[in-house]
This record gives C-alpha cells, structure tokens and sequence, in this order.
C-alpha cells in the first residue's frame, strides 16, 4: 500500500514531535551539510543516530529548509568545477593525544592535513583533493586560506600552488595530536576575505 502525502506529513509531524530523555544533537552540522550536499553518506550508525534523535533530525530539517531557500535565491554557477566554497570542517577521531599524528581529513573529504616530522617540530601541509568542486576555481584565482584549530588559531595560511598545496612551518610548541585535543579536537580550513 502506498502512502499518500497526508500520511508522510504526519509521519513527520510525530518523527519530529516525540520526547526521547536524555536527547541532544547526535551530528555536527557538517556531517548533516554534507549529507544534504551528496558529498558524504550517512553510514549506518550515523542514521541510526539520526532516526533515534529527534533533535538530530529537527536540525537536519532545519539545515534542509535553509539549504532549499539558499538554492532558491542563489545565482548559478559560471562552469561546473566552480562551485562557491563557505568552508570545510573536520575532526580529530584518533583516541589517544600521545598519538602520532600524520594527517586530518576533513569531513568533506576535499582536504588533507599532512603532518611531516621537521627536526624538533613539524611542517604542516594543506593539500587540495583534485575531485573537489571549487578546485578549478581556487587554483585560478590563488585564494588565500587559512587553516584554524577550534579555538580559532590560524594553524596555516597561505596559496595553493600549482600542485593544490600550502606548506608552513607548526606554528605550536605541543605536537599536533597534542594541540588538537586541547582545542575540542576540531579544525576549520576556510577562505580569507580580500
């Protein structure tokens, strides 16, 4: 038997109306974002998560609504690897901050932190994945970006080269698994306005 608009609506209404004790917000928004986006899939736990929450999925349709008015009022894109890029976001997932640390990926996947060992300290290297939508754009425009820790220090900043790489010297003296657990674990890479 299939189900009618009425039917879907109120199954919503009760999906988003229920009380679960104890509830709290299960995904970041970045994760939600990106679901949305079609850039990452939800895994099986992360859906579970989402369907068990509903202040989860009240924020997932909170995201979802801005998302569809945002689509309504902006303008197209010049080409299709031109695609307008706010920001990326990740986390730290390891365990342990005595952990050695080689890289952070963020959430969207279009970035890599490298971590190389550099005497007594480390180079950090931003790289570019090349599938990334706005890759074209960023490397013919030479956009300044800077990465950031969850407290909001600037970790690097700098151009991508031709390669769709920013190199700097680790700006901290703890190491950088070390750094990041004292900063919620968290990470931003965004563009700096001109």
């Amino acid at each position: 038997m299939n189900s009618t608009p009425i039917d879907d609506k109120l199954h919503q209404r009760l999906l988003l109306a229920r009380a679960v004790p104890g509830d709290r917000l299960m995904l970041g928004d970045d994760t939600l974002q990106a679901a949305l986006a079609g850039t990452r899939a939800l895994t099986p736990n992360e859906r579970a998560a989402l369907q068990q929450s509903p202040l989860t999925l009240r924020r997932f349709r909170h995201l979802a609504l801005q998302r569809h008015a945002a689509s309504q009022s902006a303008p197209a894109p010049t080409a299709a690897n031109d695609a307008l890029w706010p920001g990326s976001g990740g986390m730290l997932r390891a365990a342990s901050s005595s952990a050695v640390l080689d890289e952070l990926i963020t959430d969207d996947r279009y970035w890599t932190l490298h971590f190389l060992p550099n005497d007594d300290s480390w180079q950090v290297v931003l790289t570019l994945a090349p599938n990334a939508p706005f890759a074209a754009r960023l490397l013919r425009e030479q956009a300044m970006l800077r990465v950031v820790d969850g407290g909001g220090a600037i970790i690097l900043q700098g151009r991508l080269d031709a390669d769709g790489e920013c190199e700097r010297a680790w700006p901290f003296d703890t190491a950088p698994a070390s750094h990041f657990h004292l900063y919620g674990a968290s990470f931003a890479v965004e563009p700096v306005a001109p």
